[in-house]
């Protein structure tokens, strides 16, 4: 379990995960240094990890989630499979180990980009059921945190670590609209968008070095990029720190007239981390994160229970997550994450 100083930390970087220590430490009313040695103990004990994604619209991605039934002694080398590949994240054990569940990112508007939902997943032996589900709107998620990692900062420790300085924040953007062209992500992105996945915090030689540009170069295109919202950084952290030992993926079925304001009433829940409308007959899917099974049975009884407007409801419990939203690090890499030293501010 983490103190209030890790919380603090921990809510500091799900709102400017590339904020200085100083700035953070500043918030917090500590030392640099604290702030320093927390970030790397959480990061060596806790799985605490800053990733740069793309907005999925701006760089022309479709995402589909998968869910595959296969036997027991497939299930784990499969998730395991698909945790490796890079068109894959929030790669999950479920259901007693016999069900995988995955976020697949395919190119948009070419049958080329959907290989792996249509052609690769079939093929691979031990699996013994398959349906993929078209993401169309998230209601809560991606840039959004779950509430019980964002809620340690009073209003005006917030508003202080909010991004507003700094060479890669948004309020170093051109005053004046970007070209429209410039409003999306392209092709000479993709190495700075390789790195920033496997850490949001990589400094700014390590990104120059990534992508062969200036720092210069690097910071006015970050400040881009963060402006328009086609990048954001995600936190990725054992959510049993947190007290969450108990997940679920709950499969929901609402009439169209309701759906929109029944995902909407999900997406104010605090026992909700993930809320998105998809295709298929479970048309409306969510993830849970409860201290135990009894609370997510009166979660379920109570609140779900509640809505009238969901007719049919499917419980999936989770029981490991074997890739997040970043790729999954190289065992050495993996090591290094100990050391100091590392990220823009340390």
């Amino acid at each position: 379990m983490l103190d209030d100083l890790d919380r603090g930390l921990v809510h500091a970087l799900h709102l400017d995960g590339r904020a200085p220590f100083s700035r953070i430490a500043a918030a917090l009313g500590v030392s640099t240094q604290t702030v320093a040695r927390r970030y790397r103990r959480l990061r060596a004990e806790a799985g605490l990890r800053v990733v740069g994604l793309p907005d999925p619209h701006r760089a022309d991605r479709a995402q589909w989630l998968v869910r595959l039934t296969a036997t027991p002694r497939a299930a784990q080398d499969l998730a395991r499979a698909l945790s490796l590949r890079a068109d894959t994240s929030w790669v999950k054990l479920a259901s007693g180990g016999t069900e995988i569940l995955a976020v697949v990112h395919t190119p948009t508007g070419t049958d080329a980009g959907h290989s792996l939902v249509l052609h690769d997943i079939p093929r691979t032996s031990g699996i013994t059921a398959v349906s993929s589900h078209y993401l169309l709107h998230t209601y809560l998620g991606g840039p959004t945190a779950w509430r019980g990692r964002a809620d340690a900062l009073t209003p005006r420790q917030q508003q202080h670590l909010r991004p507003s300085d700094g060479p890669d924040t948004a309020a170093h953007a051109p005053a004046t609209p970007l070209p429209a062209a410039r409003q999306r992500l392209a092709d000479t992105d993709d190495g700075l968008l390789r790195a920033l996945e496997r850490d949001g915090r990589a400094g700014q030689a390590e990104l120059a070095a990534a992508t062969g540009w200036s720092p210069a170069t690097v910071a006015r295109r970050l400040a881009e990029l963060r402006a328009v919202g086609a990048l954001f950084f995600d936190v990725e952290i054992d959510d049993a720190a947190f007290g969450a030992t108990t997940q679920a993926m709950l499969w929901m079925a609402v009439p169209p007239a309701h759906l929109d304001h029944v995902a909407t009433a999900l997406a104010g829940h605090d026992e909700l981390a993930f809320v998105a409308a998809t295709t298929g007959p479970t048309n409306l899917v969510a993830q849970a994160l409860c201290p135990d099974p009894a609370a997510l049975h009166r979660y379920l009884t109570h609140r779900l229970g509640a809505l009238d407007a969901i007719r049919a409801l499917e419980t999936s419990p989770v029981l490991r997550t074997v890739k997040a939203a970043g790729p999954v690090p190289h065992p050495a890499a993996a090591a290094r994450r100990t050391s100091p030293g590392r990220g823009p501010t340390s």
